[in-house]
């Protein structure tokens, strides 16, 4: 190993790093931290204490991860209304780079759904699920048996799909809903608005105390279409403006009032219905968000 490039080798390594801190904790400042505070520990550690550098990487972010989380859920239980990751937004032809990879087959839906899981839970399902792990190496990251660990996957795997079945749309699909949608809206036909939702749907929106929006989770087809087509007509005579963009890797939207952004929006979906939309409207998760 003398001629091992320490700071090649984590280079390599840092958009995966990153990509497990983003879904751990669904922000991108957080995920970064993460990452560098792994680097501080790998640059330090000799190499022949490191048997595997890939292996000795993903488990200290992993349970760097975990310990943050555990932190990060006392706040989020005093954040003023629903919390939502922070979005990662990239136009309709995403670049190839680590945004991209961060947000891949990770929906805010299920990032959202996914806080509901104790974080050993988490990070299971998601080195199983989004990194393709086996057994042994989850046993290895988390310091439990293989058993203990078939068994925290598969209660999490349950959760999460008895709350959201896993469901394949294609994306012109969910664009062309959402397209229908923004009609809908920008026309302030409610009826058309309700008419694309499920009758159960429900409506996120994360403002944290910071801009106003709906302090608890709006439930029901009628209320929620009435909500939207309410809200943005408020946006809407101060220079409103909807495109379609890429939010965690599925189109969604970006609301822009007098060329400010002002929310970015995601979808649930079938491809038919909507059953749940999720409204990032605190600025602070959205100082990242460039819509070039």
């Amino acid at each position: 190993m003398d001629t091992f490039d320490k700071t090649a080798f984590f280079q390599s390594q840092r958009r995966r790093l990153t990509g497990i801190g983003y879904r751990m904790l669904g922000a991108r400042g957080e995920a970064e931290d993460l990452v560098q505070e792994a680097w501080l520990r790998w640059d330090r550690t000799p190499m022949d204490e490191i048997r595997s550098p890939e292996a000795w990487l993903v488990t200290c972010v992993t349970r760097l991860a975990i310990d943050r989380l555990r932190a990060l859920q006392t706040e989020r239980e005093h954040y003023i209304g629903p919390w939502l990751p922070e979005p990662i937004v990239e136009s309709l032809a995403p670049p190839a780079d680590h945004l991209s990879e961060m947000a891949s087959e990770l929906s805010v839906a299920l990032l959202a759904l996914l806080e509901r899981l104790a974080p050993e839970e988490r990070a299971a399902f998601l080195l199983m699920e989004a990194f393709d792990s086996d057994y042994a190496e989850l046993a290895r990251i988390l310091g439990k048996s293989e058993a203990a660990c078939r068994q925290i996957v598969s209660r999490a795997r349950r959760r999460v799909r008895e709350e959201r079945p896993r469901v394949v749309v294609s994306e012109n699909r969910r664009r062309a809903l959402l397209e229908r949608y923004v009609t809908a809206l920008m026309t302030r036909d409610a009826a058309a608005v309700a008419a694309m939702l499920h009758e159960e749907v429900t409506l996120t929106s994360d403002g944290g105390g910071v801009t106003k929006a709906a302090l608890k989770m709006v439930q029901g087809a009628s209320k929620v279409s009435r909500f939207v087509v309410g809200v943005l007509d408020n946006w809407r005579e101060r220079g409103l403006e909807i495109r379609l963009v890429r939010v965690n890797g599925e189109p969604g939207l970006a609301y822009s009032v007098k060329g400010e952004l002002s929310g970015i929006v995601s979808i649930d979906t079938d491809g038919e219905e909507i059953f749940g939309i999720y409204s990032v409207l605190n600025p602070h998760k959205l100082v990242q968000v460039r819509l070039d």
